[in-house]
């Protein structure tokens, strides 16, 4: 059997019933992939040193290293969604796997930067078709809305356990083995995912795929494009040079055309609907602001642990462990305070914890005692360990069914976006600041870092309270009447 035939074979015709059992495997499988994605969105960042006296590349070509994946992954998130819609989630998903797992390998032997940032750019390609198709394919293996908030909740605590584990599993593996590692480790894993998925993940589509949107995935695409270029390079060029401010002007101009063509268009990538619910307007900026915080601390904490005070990769990783496990013991947490009390409080948690934790470092020196360092850690593991359940519930609570998936997939475009935003803005605006060899001018230089991931925690504090009210909830229910087909949006809410 060739791979075009495996990838296209479908299990027999006809549905299957899927019992609790069936469902849990089915959650099992979708998280694992998640937990690929996630774990790989931040094991690198722990590599990122070795990466560049290994390969010889400045701190710009690191960026690339981090922003091409992110970039690539928050463009064809919502596209890979509407694919696996149309063609077949299951059939999509196996085929995000493969080429995931096939780029992961790439990175593993890449010897030069080029062929790296290639290879994250193939990576990311991938691991587009696995996140919002895995959710579609969740929301609709539970359909009961109570077993349904469960099953997410599971999903947003395992998204917050994967991308906190990164850097503790980077450390070890760069110390013990070498970068290239950090890649090696997660094949089997995805190739695990995919015999898994082969054997007991059904094919479905949806009832009613929504059509592709070419001239608005490429807005997008120039939009985000442009600004990572802009931001990433503007140290060296200048952030007035004319390089800069050209790609200022593309990513203006991207947002300008967009929105017209958006309203006119019957099946925007992003439906501009979508953002009159105040709680899944909310939930995308919180994910924009918290992600943000994360990007920078991870990059910056990484450059300083080892380009400053010198510390081996295992060395920095384990300091790391505060963060990694407060993550881990806070977002099962959070998926049942979510379920419980819905989403305020452990908002509130996540952006006041992780405030506190980047105010710690906004005074960074490189005597900084350890115990600051760890304190710092361990509030924003607190904090990032509360954020994920909450974006990804209140993003789909409310929604139609058949458009659980593209919310999902919104939520997620937006954290990868806030990310992005978090390794090119913090990481440039630190590196501007830097005056001499990294290792006696980062510290004081990464100060402004520190206070822009601070207010990026502070907006998620601030989002949280105003965008989980009773009005926010009543707004998403307008929304979800006005987004249902056949239904009647009047003011008194009714529909037929």
């Amino acid at each position: 059997m060739t791979l075009t035939t495996w990838l296209t074979a479908t299990r027999p015709t006809g549905p299957q019933p899927l019992d609790r059992r069936d469902r849990i495997r089915i959650l099992a499988i979708c998280c694992l992939s998640l937990f690929l994605v996630g774990v790989d969105n931040t094991i690198v960042n722990v590599a990122l040193p070795a990466i560049q006296r290994d390969l010889h590349v400045g701190v710009a070509g690191l960026q690339w290293v981090v922003a091409a994946y992110t970039v690539v992954l928050a463009t064809l998130l919502l596209p890979a969604g509407a694919a696996g819609d149309r063609f077949g989630r299951r059939r999509t998903f196996r085929t995000g796997l493969v080429l995931f797992t096939l780029g992961t390998l790439l990175c593993s032997l890449a010897p030069g930067p080029g062929t790296l940032i290639a290879a994250r750019v193939a990576q990311a390609v991938g691991g587009s078709m696995l996140n919002p198709v895995a959710m579609s394919i969740i929301t609709n293996t539970f359909t009961e809305p109570r077993e349904r908030a469960r099953a997410i909740g599971v999903w947003g605590a395992v998204a917050g356990v994967s991308l906190a584990l990164g850097p503790l599993l980077g450390g070890a593996l760069v110390d013990t083995v070498g970068w290239r590692a950090v890649f090696w480790a997660t094949v089997p894993v995805g190739v695990a995912a995919l015999v898994l998925c082969t054997r007991y993940v059904p094919e479905s589509r949806a009832e009613h795929p929504r059509p592709l949107d070419p001239v608005g995935q490429v807005l997008i695409v120039v939009l985000l494009g442009s600004l990572t270029y802009g931001v990433i390079e503007a140290p060296t060029a200048g952030w007035t040079s004319t390089q800069t401010l050209l790609c200022g002007t593309l990513a203006v101009l991207a947002v300008a055309c967009y929105v017209p063509h958006a309203l006119r268009s019957a099946a925007p990538v992003i439906d501009p609907r979508l953002f009159r619910s105040v709680p899944f307007a909310g939930a995308s900026l919180i994910a924009v602001c918290g992600f943000a915080a994360l990007g920078g601390f991870l990059l910056l904490n990484t450059l300083y642990l080892q380009d400053v005070r010198g510390w081996s990769p295992l060395h920095a990783g384990l300091l790391t462990l505060p963060l990694a496990t407060l993550a881990m013991v806070c977002s099962p947490l959070s998926g049942r305070l979510v379920a419980a009390r819905g989403a305020r409080i452990p908002l509130v948690a996540a952006g006041g914890a992780m405030a506190l934790g980047t105010l710690l470092l906004t005074d960074l020196r490189a005597t900084t005692g350890t115990g600051q360092l760890l304190l710092s850690y361990a509030l924003f593991g607190l904090g990032f360990g509360m954020l994920n359940a909450p974006i990804t519930t209140t993003a789909v609570a409310g929604m139609p069914r058949e458009r659980a998936g593209v919310a999902a997939a919104v939520a997620s475009t937006s954290r990868q976006t806030g990310q992005l935003l978090g390794v090119t803005l913090i990481g440039s605006l630190a590196t501007s600041a830097v005056h001499g060899p990294l290792r006696t001018g980062f510290a004081q230089a990464s100060h402004v870092g520190w206070w822009v991931a601070t207010a990026c925690a502070c907006t998620v504090l601030t989002l949280g309270i105003l965008t989980t009210g009773p009005r926010a909830g009543r707004s998403a229910a307008r929304v979800a009447r006005l987004l249902t087909p056949g239904a009647v949006n009047t003011e008194d809410g009714g529909s037929r």
